[in-house]
């Protein structure tokens, strides 16, 4: 199939997950803020290892064989971090939005109701993950977007859980938790598409487009996750979820990869 193609159903599938992993709570099922920080911990984990493993180092290969200059490469690794971290900083900075701790951040948003303030905050988060899947299929190294894909999916699924049992604690119902969650992931086919398009005009976009990805979810790990999850006494649940999430994608990294 299609590079391009494979970008966007591959992450369509992981934008979905979050749905599948907000589904418990239509059940009546609610997670401790516990295990909610754990969850969130794993998908930190998860985002960190995909960032090196499948895409700074990926990346700067890449760069090494177009320039044959190590220096060029390195050089690369720099500023696609840079440019993807300043991308979502610039998002934050720009487009109003309320985290479930942190509270409201960028410009006056009193005119829009609070529900959609947190749908663009998780929008902004889920951006540069459809991203990264995206882009690994676009490179043409199928293995490489397989093991994104199913390391996004499965920490998609960890945030959705966390995501809609957090929406239900702020008063919604369990229903539309569930639906909010949901489509918070169909950002990522989008992100997805435009990534996977990207990197198929151009060889030379390649290792910008990975490390770029990487910055901007570098950027979420340390500015969004790790906060929210070191703000209710659970830090070691916290760092022991990431350590858990690392491995795993650093295994299936390996494994598929």
């Amino acid at each position: 199939m299609d590079p391009v193609a494979m970008g966007f159903l591959a992450s369509l599938a992981a934008g979905l997950m979050t749905g599948v992993g907000a589904l418990p709570v239509l059940f009546g099922y609610t997670i401790s803020r516990r295990l909610n920080d754990g969850l969130l911990g794993f998908a930190a984990g998860v985002m960190l290892a995909a960032s090196f493993f499948s895409l700074i180092i990926p990346g700067i290969e890449l760069a090494e064989q177009q320039y044959e200059q190590t220096e060029i490469a390195a050089a690369i690794g720099v500023l696609g971090v840079a440019l993807g971290a300043g991308f979502v900083a610039v998002l934050n900075e720009w487009v109003p939005h309320e985290h479930f701790i942190q509270g409201p951040q960028g410009p006056n948003s009193k005119g829009l109701a609070k529900i959609w303030l947190f749908v663009f905050a998780i929008t902004i988060h889920n951006l540069p993950e459809g991203l990264a899947v995206g882009v690994g299929f676009g490179t043409g190294n199928m293995a490489n977007g397989v093991s994104l894909a199913t390391g996004i999916g499965l920490q998609n699924a960890a945030e959705g859980l966390a995501v809609a049992a957090a929406l239900l604690s702020c008063g919604y119902s369990k229903s539309y938790s569930v639906a909010i969650a949901t489509y918070t992931g169909l950002v990522e086919p989008v992100s997805g598409l435009l990534g996977a398009y990207a990197v198929s005009l151009s060889q030379l976009l390649l290792p910008w487009a990975l490390i770029f990805a990487a910055g901007a979810m570098i950027y979420v790990i340390s500015h969004e996750i790790i906060p929210e999850t070191h703000s209710h006494g659970f830090e070691n649940d916290a760092t022991f979820g990431l350590t858990i999430g690392l491995m795993v994608m650093m295994f299936l990294d390996i494994s598929l990869g």
